[in-house]
């Protein structure tokens, strides 16, 4: 075929055309608010007054101002039912994950008072309900346990734990006024639930300490240390203790047993802690279990949170510690809480801001860290309990802190009686809830890797440390990552019949190739990352199809790639590349190097015009074969 009949034929076809360029200041500006400002935050700002920018910038920043004058009396008895019900289990959980993080009973009574009022005008969620969790309570305790013994010098062990809080609200604030909350995306669904599931799994087991009624107890957190623990001092066992924890788990057990499957009855779940703590305190007070093996809280301070801003030691030996633990407590306590808060906004067709959440996390914790409290998010048993309690908005919170700060205030001397061994009960309680082997076992049946990634971030937590599960989890994610971008996945395309869509003959059966044609699929980016890796895959494939993105390496794999073809007489083609890649392919001059003529819109039209070549040069060898006589042959 000569050069006139392809271009007449080339002709024929729409161009794919090269975007105009774009200054780099425009174009930096672009891609920093894409990746930023997604959802376009200031579109409500643009040509307004002064005045009402203003009024737009406070509810913007503190939500309660945009919806407290929409409140009403029927939200409020809504509320109201709601908040004292999740006080009636914020009070004896806060008293038991206090002790998980080896802090004073009081200390928990005081972290579900003020981080919630603070969220109540700052946070996005109409549900999420405030207070302590198990698994940065343990992290906590094992990180900071690791240079301070809690035991021996609890005062600084408390300043530390402050420090750390104030570190944690610092650096979620800061994500959020950053607007970097995409990095705690890193902490995939696989990940979160295998280290989740494991830190259970050893908050169950360091519970055995409480319900066998042992006085001293190991601060690894690996199950061998906590199982070797456990048996080397069976002769310390108490059996008082034992039969205790056993009845009183048996009944939380049984009590959410039944609420999941009557969930009109979930207010029996939500009262069993409650429940047992009474029950407990009265069984011990009337036959005086405490002098016969059985531990209790014994006194705790009446009064609402004591300033502790002076206890922050910004100059201690131990400050990187704190910062450490603070770091790595605010992003699980922030993964835990969005996912929680997104979760029940998507089941009520609202939507938060993640930013936003990350700004009134980092709030509530700083103030807390300021008031003797320590880290606090938005626990899903909570939520969920203040979400069938049927709460409207976040005003529920402010009455569970309410009903909190009374407890602080008169009743805290009715827990002097409350046995340790119904606070292991009602943890371990809720950590059975945490452990999702269904999940696990979905995750095996859609996804190995993300198994695999699950698995190993529960035996890394189990077998060796929180921080190790947490640091293989995020290493197996980020690897799966790198795995996509540097082995992406090529697939080779035909044609459905009686059609011009071309699709994965791996996936569709009926998919046809096309003779003398090979077209393939990149389903990434081509980077520095994988260059090389599709710069070897490539060395047969004469038709390129659709890439997104492009870097120098990657023209560099093109180049080579073209070189190659026109050694091995092959032809190379573009079908439907990006305005990015035709962009840097124009100022690469790679577009010189190929042809306009080679690149196509779709798939279909570089197929058509592979098909008229390979007809052509068929038709015109023929035309030879019969022109040419035995004498020319060579």
């Amino acid at each position: 075929m000569g050069n006139a009949d392809f271009d007449q034929y080339s002709h024929q076809h729409q161009k794919v055309e090269i975007p105009p360029p774009n200054p780099f200041l425009k174009t930096l500006k672009s891609n920093v608010k894409e990746t930023l400002f997604p959802d376009d935050p200031f579109r409500k700002f643009k040509n307004q007054p002064l005045s009402k920018k203003i009024s737009l910038g406070l509810q913007y920043f503190v939500p309660i101002l945009d919806w407290a004058p929409r409140y009403n009396f029927q939200f409020f008895k809504a509320d109201v039912i709601a908040g004292i019900t999740i006080a009636s289990l914020a009070v004896p959980q806060g008293i038991s994950y206090a002790g998980l993080a080896n802090l004073p009973p009081v200390i928990g009574l005081y972290s579900s008072f003020v981080p919630p009022m603070i969220y109540a005008m700052m946070g996005s969620s109409k549900h999420l309900a405030i207070g302590n969790v198990a698994v940065p309570s343990l992290l906590i305790s094992a990180m900071l346990g690791k240079v301070i013994n809690p035991h021996e010098n609890p005062k600084l062990y408390l300043q530390l734990v402050f420090t750390a809080t104030f570190f944690a609200g610092v650096f979620q604030a800061s994500l959020g006024l950053l607007r970097l909350g995409f990095i705690v995306d890193f902490l995939s669904h696989a990940t979160i639930l295998g280290f989740m599931g494991g830190a259970a799994t050893i908050v169950c087991l360091q519970q055995l300490k409480g319900i066998l009624g042992l006085a001293h107890f190991t601060h690894q957190t690996d199950i061998v240390s906590v199982m070797s623990s456990i048996f080397s001092q069976i002769h310390q066992w108490r059996w008082e203790s034992g039969v205790l924890g056993c009845c009183f788990l048996f009944f939380l057990l049984l009590t959410r047993y039944f609420s999941k499957k009557k969930p009109a009855f979930f207010w029996i779940n939500a009262m069993a802690p409650l429940t047992s703590v009474i029950l407990g305190s009265v069984l011990v007070y009337f036959t005086h279990a405490e002098k016969n093996g059985v531990q209790v809280i014994g006194h705790l301070k009446k009064g609402i949170n004591p300033p502790s801003y002076s206890e922050l030691t910004f100059s201690s030996q131990y400050l990187t510690t704190a910062i450490k633990t603070g770091i790595v407590t605010s992003v699980i306590a922030l993964a835990e809480g969005i996912a929680v808060g997104r979760s029940f906004a998507i089941m009520e067709n609202y939507d938060i801001d993640g930013n936003k959440e990350m700004i009134a996390f980092g709030l509530m914790n700083i103030a807390g860290s300021c008031t003797s409290c320590y880290l606090t998010t938005g626990p899903f048993s909570r939520t969920a309990v203040n979400y069938n309690a049927g709460c409207k908005t976040a005003v529920s919170n402010i009455v569970m802190a309410t009903a909190v700060m009374i407890t602080l205030l008169l009743l805290t001397p009715l827990f002097h009686y409350t046995p340790i061994v119904v606070l292991s009960s009602i943890i371990i309680s809720a950590m059975l809830g945490i452990i999702d082997y269904n999940a696990a076992i979905h995750l095996w049946k859609v996804d190995k890797y993300d198994f695999l990634v699950c698995i190993s971030s529960y035996i890394g937590v189990v077998f060796g440390s929180v921080e190790v599960g947490l640091i293989v989890a995020v290493a197996m994610s980020l690897l799966r990552v790198l795995l996509f971008v540097a082995r992406p996945k090529t697939n080779v395309l035909g044609k459905i019949p009686n059609s011009m869509t071309y699709r994965s003959t791996e996936q569709y059966s009926v998919a046809s190739s096309v003779q003398g044609v090979l077209i393939i699929h990149i389903d990434a980016p081509i980077y520095f990352a994988n260059a090389s890796y599709l710069r070897e895959s490539a060395n047969i494939n004469p038709l390129n199809a659709a890439v997104g993105n492009i870097d120098t390496s990657g023209i560099s794999m093109l180049e080579e790639v073209k070189r190659i073809a026109d050694r091995r007489c092959l032809q190379v083609l573009l079908a439907n590349p990006g305005g990015e890649v035709m962009k840097k392919l124009a100022k690469s001059n790679f577009i010189d190097t190929i042809g306009k003529e080679w690149i196509y819109l779709t798939v279909g039209e570089a197929v058509n015009a592979c098909n008229y070549i390979l007809h052509t040069c068929k038709f015109q060898s023929k035309r030879i074969d019969s022109s040419t006589t035995p004498d020319d042959s060579v």
